[in-house]
């Protein structure tokens, strides 16, 4: 990590300490242990595809799982937003989807559709037939993915892994596909609750086992998705979810940083901040300083633009960025992002601009 300066005082002490320039990757790993950096870094959930051209190009030869299990393919696409647009963390191209290869349970990817399980996780004995699934044994391709980044990356960006949460991705193995209120899954949990609690079991040793790969494999930091969260409310979380993302977040303590992601889940930001994960990543329906009232300044903030305001003309986009930053208000502990993915429709030029923005406005200056 470079080192900081400090400007003595009139007193002869020492006033302010100034980051010097940081690479990418050290300012982001700087971020996420609450210290003073240089600029604010900025990375995008789904950066990795959707919007770029050169992925889409890289779809019409591979289909999406063959790129997410194909090392080099896998590789290719992580560095795109890297070169393309400058963020300072590079997230992995994967899904969440990808550690049901361990626990037995055959998946696929349907465009337009997304996860798709023939056989969903309906009964006790459904669970029984389940293993947990080991990282190296069956997600080889993920860690092979990540070595490869580790390489390549240099100091050019943070390494990103990540998984699905437990409550999230039980809500596909019960459901069967996505919903928008994942009736099946619910009613597990709250009618069948020692199955619902068998199944988180499952999933959260798989989840633990698969991280800590990652973060042996070279990840800089991982990232917990609990992008269905917003469907409980606090005392369910309390009792059936949190208990479970507090296992995962203990386990994986002093290995890499961790952060949780969740969107619609303002009700549950204090509990929450209990979790142990080291940063929150809040959507765009707080505005960011009430957020981090929320989950306390002892906790790293990642967000929170709004991802359908990049769609709007540049003006907007300059406005609602800059208000994000004056709330965040020179803290130490601020990752800039979007609060959920990007849109396929997104500009990338209007991702670069606003990465250059966040960079500049951080360094006090402003980008033509």
């Amino acid at each position: 990590m470079n080192a900081v300066s400090a400007t003595p005082d009139r007193t002869g002490g020492t006033a302010a300490v100034t980051p010097v320039e940081m690479s990418s990757r050290e300012r982001f790993l700087a971020a996420v242990n609450r210290r003073p950096v240089d600029r604010t870094p900025v990375w995008f959930m789904r950066q990795a595809g959707r919007c770029l051209p050169e992925y889409r190009a890289l779809r019409e030869r591979y289909d999406f799982l063959t790129v997410a299990r194909t090392p080099e393919l896998a590789a290719e696409a992580t560095l795109m937003p890297v070169d393309r647009l400058g963020v300072d963390g590079a997230v992995l191209f994967a899904d969440i989807m990808l550690p049901l290869d361990g626990m037995g349970v055959a998946f696929r990817i349907d465009p337009g559709i997304g996860p798709v399980i023939e056989r969903p996780i309906r009964t006790a004995a459904d669970v029984a037939r389940l293993r947990v699934g080991r990282a190296e044994e069956a997600t080889p391709y993920v860690l092979d993915a990540l070595r490869l980044l580790r390489e390549r990356l240099g100091d050019r960006a943070a390494l990103l892994g990540f998984a699905g949460a437990p409550f999230t991705l039980a809500c596909y193995l019960v459901e069967g596909r996505g919903s928008r209120e994942f009736p099946r899954a619910k009613a597990m949990m709250y009618g069948d609750p020692g199955t619902w609690h068998a199944l988180m079991d499952v999933i959260t040793e798989t989840t633990i086992d698969y991280l800590r790969g990652q973060a042996g494999a070279g990840a800089d930091v991982v990232q917990l998705f609990d992008s269905w969260l917003g469907l409980v409310g606090p005392e369910t979380y309390a009792t059936s979810v949190l208990p479970y993302t507090r296992r995962i977040f203990e386990a994986l303590r002093g290995t890499v940083p961790t952060i949780h992601f969740s969107t619609g889940t303002a009700t549950l930001l204090d509990q929450i901040a209990t979790s142990g994960c080291d940063a929150v990543s809040v959507d765009w329906r707080l505005p960011l300083d009430v957020a981090w009232e929320r989950i306390g300044h002892d906790r790293v903030i990642q967000g929170n633009l709004d991802p359908t305001l990049v769609l709007a003309p540049w003006a907007a986009v300059e406005t609602g960025a800059t208000d994000v930053l004056r709330r965040a208000a020179g803290r130490p502990g601020h990752v800039f992002n979007l609060g959920h993915g990007i849109i396929p429709a997104t500009d990338p030029d209007i991702l670069r601009r606003l990465v250059d923005l966040v960079h500049a406005h951080a360094a006090g200056t402003t980008p033509a």
